[in-house]
């Protein structure tokens, strides 16, 4: 792989991983509890995430990932892909993932970036594409929903940041958090 292919698979490596860890140390339950009024959930928004690589990087370029995702089928219920069945465990979630992102390693190191491929589910002036512009594509969607996994993990216990080793918060202690969200509270109905 050249360095452009390097730095790409870096940044989306970087966004699975903030995604990933924001499931560490759940419970079954709460990686899928529904934490907003439209049902987002953590173990929902790794499935998804991992099924639109699936997607980008199987299909798009003919090399489709080889086990299929029923919850993108034409006959699936609406929103199927934004939440584990009883029977899809965290595990199987987060195995299938890394399966995906292995799959979608392989393609980049086999095609290149300047690969062409087709998404047949973008507008026609826009559905002809290269690697590289589905890994950016790819990196936009995957750092969205870890954006999106920060806000739900700190509704479940309170755990926020950016990484494990990096939680990119101030170093303060809870009495400082309670008092600084009591002040923006203050400042908002002041507004």
């Amino acid at each position: 792989m050249n360095a452009d292919q390097d730095d790409l698979l870096r940044y989306l490596g970087v966004a699975r991983a903030a995604l990933v860890w924001k499931l560490e140390g759940l419970s079954e339950y709460d990686s899928r509890r529904p934490m907003t009024p439209t049902g987002t959930n953590l173990l929902g928004i790794v499935k998804h995430v991992a099924s639109v690589e699936g997607g980008y990087l199987g299909d798009v370029f003919g090399r489709p990932f080889p086990e299929s995702f029923p919850w993108f089928a034409e006959d699936a219920e609406p929103n199927a892909d934004m939440w584990a069945t009883a029977d899809q465990s965290g595990e199987y979630i987060l195995d299938l993932y890394a399966r995906v992102a292995a799959h979608s390693t392989e393609t980049v190191a086999s095609l290149g970036l300047d690969a062409q491929g087709v998404v047949p589910w973008w507008p026609e002036e826009r559905r002809n594409v290269t690697v590289r512009r589905i890994l950016v594509h790819l990196i936009a969607e995957t750092h969205r929903h870890a954006g999106h996994a920060d806000i739900v993990r700190e509704l479940i216990d309170g755990a926020a940041g950016y990484r494990a080793d990096n939680d990119n918060l101030p170093e303060v202690d809870a009495t400082w958090w309670l008092d600084y969200r009591d002040r923006l509270e203050k400042v908002a109905r002041e507004a």
